[in-house]
């Protein structure tokens, strides 16, 4: 049985947004009706096609998952190079599988992994987008791109703020989709203001939704080295219409 998207039943943009206005980002519980966000995370404990991302000479690197953990010494030799330059630069290391660039490649896997697949629909609808604009006061959302992540013991991504230029970035969000998560294993979503002070924190609370206009300084808490489960999210950017397309 397909279970449809919907928002949670509290989730309304009018009574949200002056919080959102007034602090330029907002943590949405019980984002999505129950079922279906159910739904995702069970699809994402599934079968996923993993790579492990990381920054590597200064260059963003992807690698099949399986592949890099059977590689031996040249891993070791990476993961060494990732923690040195973690402790100067931007770095970060996780588990990563990008899915609006799969489904704009027309790879869409369906099966058990539709829920996965309709959430980068969902984030592409006229319902989301509406909730976004209302949101923010801001017309310009034009559609979503979306990648989904997960981070295990030792994983990080480093403070940075999103504001690559001529990106059309808006609004980057984070839905958080681990049931189970505690606060002291760290990949904990923080802000920061100019002198790296720590301005709030959302851990990844199960069924959220995190949305901040960027550029704003943040990063992802490492996770715990006893930390045993995962952390699972869908991340990416809410964005403005390429110059080819319109607004709707």
């Amino acid at each position: 049985m397909t279970v449809d998207a919907k928002l949670g039943e509290q989730v309304d943009a009018a009574l949200l947004a002056p919080e959102f206005r007034l602090n330029n980002r907002l943590h949405i519980p019980d984002f999505f009706n129950a079922e279906f966000a159910m739904a995702v995370h069970e699809a994402l404990i599934g079968d996923v096609p993993w790579t492990r991302t990381m920054v590597i000479q200064g260059r963003g690197v992807e690698a099949p998952l399986n592949a890099f953990l059977a590689a031996g010494q040249r891993r070791l030799q990476l993961e060494a190079e990732v923690a040195n330059s973690a402790q100067y630069g931007f770095q970060y290391s996780y588990d990563s599988y990008r899915l609006s660039d799969q489904l704009k490649a027309g790879r869409r896997v369906g099966g058990n992994f539709a829920p996965v697949e309709a959430v980068y629909d969902f984030l592409n609808s006229a319902v989301f987008l509406a909730f976004v604009r209302q949101l923010t006061d801001d017309q310009a959302p034009a559609y979503c791109d979306a990648h989904v992540t997960r981070y295990g013991a030792g994983h990080f991504l480093n403070r940075h703020h999103d504001g690559n230029t001529n990106t059309g970035r808006l609004y980057a969000y984070v839905l958080n989709l681990t049931p189970i998560w505690q606060t002291d294993w760290g990949g904990v979503l923080l802000f920061q203001d100019e002198a790296q002070n720590v301005i709030t924190g959302y851990p990844p609370r199960y069924n959220a939704l995190n949305i901040f206009r960027v550029p704003q300084w943040h990063s992802v808490s490492q996770v715990a080295s006893f930390v045993q489960a995962h952390r699972y999210s869908i991340t990416g950017w809410v964005r403005t219409a390429p110059v080819s397309m319109p607004v709707s």
